[in-house]
């Protein structure tokens, strides 16, 4: 009766399997396929997903009922794409083969193009061509009885955050000892494989942890892969190091200079199927390929912030909300308009005239980034500022307009009254799975590696919204309960530092290596080929930063990623 293709994996299919052994299943092999389709059979498609632990894709066809499911797993790990054209109902996991079929002739949609200027990722629903969908974690998507698709959630982070008011954690040393055991079992689960296992170790307090607890697990040294920088600030390797030789890991790393970068870039940006501008795709493709000489699969630290509150702009947005909150409306708006009198470049030559030792660096750019937020009327737009690329990003794009996303839902306040709670469900719901989860899938995929997220089990992430606001920061810090745990295993003073991330010097890059490539999609002329972005204020943008007077790698690398990716188009409408 039924029929499926699969992408992924699942984590608990023992378990599965044993409760279908009940029911009289009798396995013909150890694939978690047959169980999941076994699965699928007997409880159906919903019991079947809220049963499932693991990552994954799939479509199951009902022959007796003629209908078609799509599933996605619940943080998005893995992608699943669908479309109509030409009167058939086309699915892939991969955007860019919906194209092999003969019907498929997509329109490019321009307000999803204007919401990635935001962004610098298109969020879901949407895609870069206006037939095209994304399915939403934790959803699945119901075809057939001559009705037009439907979307299903089986999973909610909206009914994890309201039972989790209900079921907070009350003794922190106890909520400690519980994470401790629940991560060491979802990083036990995930450590199965029949083929070379290792890790990526950045030396952060995510990827720390979970090495620290493959290792605790392991009979032998765990492999772990680095990437390093000679650029003053970006360079993570050293601390990666110091954790893997406390840990005794087997620890490779690469050093990469900006030449190597420059080579791999057009195949870097090559693995996405629509544009995509977090510049951090590039170490995330290295350090796959470094792990790739070595392993076949590889656990990386990735969810941790979303779920435990690391992120420094959720210290940073709610510092400023709470102080912008306590100015009258109309202020703010008079201080932020004098603020803008004057423009950016004016601004730096205000700057100039200070003795060197009080100068500011790009005065008049941190002063309207300043103007802009201090006008918010609500704290999620302080947030929104924090995350834009682009503020205005429809004056960009030739006849786009800015496609909607739940940032911009006026319920959310009321729903969430803390910020932080405010900021983690966004980025839970937008950010995790349209970008850090699409970059690691594609670089990773790209060079025949898996790459499997045990900080992002299920569990794991219920569990987090448990853990009281004020203990997620505690002590001046994000994700306090996660450090609370890593601490057992690694000193503090391998770990405690301020978070860099996983960043790319493409500010010194786009002045020096990446210049000339950078002008060839930057150009008027070459935004003319295009069609999509008016030039003037990205030739504007572009000065700006050749002048050293402003950092604009960011949105400039959200036109860049775009240019690169509607140069290797063909066949679509505008």
């Amino acid at each position: 009766r039924w029929v499926i293709s699969y992408n992924g994996e699942l984590y608990n299919t023992d378990e599965l399997a044993e409760d279908l052994r009940h029911q009289g299943f009798v396995a013909r092999g150890s694939s978690d396929t047959e169980v999941l389709l076994e699965g699928i059979a007997r409880w159906g498609i919903e019991k079947t997903l809220t049963r499932a632990n693991g990552m994954f894709a799939f479509a199951a066809w009902d022959r007796s009922q003629r209908r078609l499911y799509l599933a996605r797993d619940r943080l998005g790990i893995k992608p699943l794409y669908w479309a109509q054209a030409g009167g058939l109902f086309l699915f892939a996991s991969d955007l860019g083969a919906l194209s092999s079929h003969p019907s498929w002739r997509p329109t490019l949609n321009r307000d999803a193009i204007a919401a990635y200027l935001r962004f610098g990722y298109i969020p879901a629903p949407d895609t870069i061509w206006r037939e095209a969908h994304k399915l939403r974690p934790g959803h699945f998507l119901v075809y057939g009885d001559g009705r037009e698709p439907r979307s299903v959630p089986y999973w909610s982070l909206d009914e994890v955050q309201s039972a989790a008011q209900q079921e907070r954690w009350r003794d922190p040393d106890a909520a400690v000892d519980a994470l401790d055991e629940l991560l060491r079992d979802a990083v036990g689960r995930q450590m199965v494989s029949d083929v070379p296992l290792g890790a990526f170790l950045s030396g952060g307090i995510d990827s720390s942890v979970v090495v620290a607890l493959m290792q605790a697990q392991s009979a032998r040294p765990v492999q772990t892969f680095s990437i390093g920088f000679n650029e003053q600030g970006y360079d993570e390797a050293q601390h990666a190091k110091a954790v893997a030789r406390h840990l005794g890991t087997d620890h490779h790393e690469l050093y990469i200079a900006p030449g190597h970068a420059v080579e791999v870039l057009p195949e870097v940006a090559g693995l996405y199927d629509e544009p995509f501008s977090d510049s951090s795709q590039i170490p995330t493709y290295l350090v796959s390929e470094l792990a790739r000489s070595r392993v076949t699969v590889a656990l990386s630290g990735d969810g941790g912030d979303e779920s435990f509150g690391g992120y420094g702009r959720y210290a940073v947005g709610q510092q400023l909300w709470s102080r912008v909150a306590r100015v009258p409306g109309w202020l703010r708006g008079g201080l932020s308009s004098t603020m803008r009198l004057l423009d950016e470049p004016q601004w730096d030559r205000v700057g100039s005239l200070l003795p060197r030792s009080l100068r500011p660096a790009m005065l008049g750019m941190r002063v309207h980034r300043l103007a802009r937020r201090i006008r918010s009327s609500t704290a999620i737009e302080i947030y929104l500022s924090q995350l834009s690329q682009w503020h205005q990003p429809e004056q960009l794009v030739i006849g786009g307009r800015e496609a909607p996303t739940i940032a911009a839902d006026a319920a959310l306040e009321r729903r969430l009254p803390d910020m932080l709670d405010r900021m983690q469900y966004i980025d839970t719901l937008m950010y995790l799975p349209d970008d850090i989860l699409t970059k690691v899938d594609r670089a990773s995929m790209g060079v025949s590696l898996e790459c499997r997220v045990p900080l992002l089990d299920h569990r794991v992430v219920e569990f987090a919204w448990r853990i009281p606001v004020a203990w997620r920061q505690r002590d001046g810090t994000g994700k306090w309960p996660l450090r609370q745990v890593l601490y057992r295993y690694v000193p503090r003073s391998l770990v405690d530092r301020p978070k860099m991330g996983f960043g790319v010097p493409i500010d010194h890059w786009l002045r020096s290596e990446l210049k000339d490539w950078a002008w060839s999609l930057l150009s008027p002329v070459a935004l003319e080929r295009t069609g999509v972005i008016h030039a003037a204020p990205v030739i504007a943008a572009w000065k700006a930063h050749q002048s050293g007077e402003q950092d604009l790698h960011y949105p400039l690398w959200t036109i860049l990623m775009l240019q690169d990716w509607l140069g290797r188009q063909s066949g679509y409408s505008m």
